[in-house]
């Protein structure tokens, strides 16, 4: 019986580690199949949130509790290895401290820029809501236009521009975004820190940086962040009804706010400088979820 259940599960990730062709597959069976294999790689049943951790987060799982399985992302149906410096490639379980919940925490995300597809970029949200989660929590590093946040600030996401030019809904599917970033959850948020400020961030195709033209065209439109992921994700969270928190980590002015030319390895030690405070923060508010 063991050879048999080992012979299985190597077949299992065998199959989880080919590449997916997301135009050939329905997005929301490959969610369920990702789902029932977290299900059987980490020996937990359901899970209550997700944490997508973006440049500056990383530290946050260590924090939270338990951990009681890390997973390769090449061991999941529809998941791949980090394309981004300074993100990990690994998913883990964790059992939140003083709670009987449990987080499934993503070290990494697929971004719009690297290709893949928008299915791609949601999968993630979707095996989450598959896998039992009802909360989201969509974290990232940014540019700031405010020009009192400096770089290490963390600033709760209130709205979003999503200017990718593309939805990661199909066909006549109409989702009302009116409160996409739950006012209960940042209220929760703020009873961790009251100083915590909010702001619209905008969501461009990447990977480029923004011209300080298009900065300031996003300044004009209502943005206060800018970056290259989130706006997706919680269009799709929503879509499938799980509640959304979103916070940016300022890494850096965008451009034309500061002098300095931008360049990921600043982005990389702000995030590093900030990673304690980040962590704490969000280990802090997810107990309270």
């Amino acid at each position: 019986m063991t050879a048999v259940t080992n012979a299985a599960s190597n077949q299992a990730s065998n199959e989880a580690s080919r590449p997916v062709d997301f135009d050939a597959v329905d997005p929301f069976d490959l969610a369920d199949r990702a789902a029932e294999r977290i299900r059987e790689l980490s020996g937990v049943d359901k899970h209550d949130v997700v944490l997508v951790l973006g440049s500056g987060w990383g530290d946050t799982a260590d924090r939270l509790g338990e951990t009681v399985a890390t997973i390769d992302n090449e061991q999941v149906p529809g998941f791949a290895k980090a394309a981004v410096t300074g993100h990990k490639g690994t998913m883990r379980s964790i059992r939140i401290e003083g709670t009987d919940k449990h987080a499934l925490v993503y070290g990494t995300r697929t971004h719009y820029y690297e290709g893949r597809g928008v299915r791609a970029v949601v999968h993630g949200v979707r095996t989450a809501r598959a896998a039992g989660c009802d909360t989201v929590v969509l974290t990232n590093g940014c540019g700031g236009l405010n020009v009192d946040w400096a770089p290490g600030t963390p600033v709760l996401i209130s709205d979003h521009l999503n200017l990718t030019a593309n939805s990661p809904l199909e066909g006549a599917t109409f989702v009302d975004l009116t409160d996409l970033y739950s006012p209960r959850l940042r209220d929760l948020a703020r009873e961790v820190d009251p100083a915590l400020a909010e702001g619209v961030y905008a969501q461009f195709r990447g990977p480029h940086y923004e011209t300080p033209a298009e900065v300031q065209m996003a300044k004009v439109l209502g943005a206060d962040l800018v970056g290259m992921s989130t706006a997706l994700e919680a269009i799709a969270a929503r879509h499938v009804g799980l509640e959304v928190l979103g916070i940016s980590l300022v890494t850096n002015p965008a451009a034309g706010i500061s002098p300095t030319p931008l360049s990921h390895q600043e982005v990389i030690e702000a995030g590093q400088a900030a990673a304690t405070r980040c962590a704490d923060l969000l280990s802090q508010i997810v107990r309270k979820l």
